[in-house]
């Protein structure tokens, strides 16, 4: 990515935090000018404890970033932009989960999320250019809940197609999409 010292990336991982072979790991070790944010040693499920380690995190960039976000990774950083102003430059939004919909028996239920902060959803425009990565066959959200959130949060959709949630379960290591996606929003 010719430009990526312009400006700082910030992933913002999912529930399961950083996973070695994820797309969102692999991209942050090729990315000259990277940041995490850390796993929380405590509090794993609480949304205000993921909203205060966006903002730990975001505190200590100087200049302009990008957002990455995967899975929940994605919720947080929508309810991160409700409660916070920081100017960000664009968000790269990958398969958000419907908090709407049942989940499979691995993951929380959205009735744990709801009890631990995370619905309602903000549903409002986005104060910065996103684009929402959609997979058609993923386990975590229907296409349609995915166009629905993109639409009310004013994002671009990308139809990425049977991708499943884009993590290495779905055969998901390496993801070169996501740094033509970070280009476009900067496009």
């Amino acid at each position: 990515m010719a430009s990526s010292k312009a400006f700082t990336v910030l992933i913002v991982p999912g529930l399961r935090d950083h996973v070695a072979d994820h797309w969102q790991t692999l991209l942050a070790a090729r990315l000259p000018n990277c940041r995490s944010v850390p796993p929380l040693e405590t509090y794993k499920l609480s949304l205000d404890a993921r909203v205060a380690a966006i903002q730990h995190e975001l505190d200590a960039i100087e200049g302009p970033v990008v957002l990455v976000a995967h899975s929940a990774g994605v919720l947080m950083t929508v309810h991160w932009a409700a409660r916070h102003s920081r100017p960000i430059l664009g968000a790269l939004l990958a398969t958000p989960p419907d908090l709407s919909s049942p989940w499979p028996p691995q993951y929380p239920s959205p009735e744990v999320l709801q009890e631990n902060g995370w619905s309602p959803l903000p549903r409002g425009p986005l104060p910065f250019p996103s684009i929402v990565a959609a997979s058609s066959n993923d386990h975590l959200a229907s296409l349609d809940a995915v166009h629905e959130m993109a639409r009310e949060w004013g994002s671009r959709l990308v139809e990425l197609g049977a991708v499943g949630h884009l993590n290495p379960a779905a055969g998901y290591g390496e993801w070169p999409q996501a740094e033509n996606l970070i280009q476009a929003l900067l496009g």
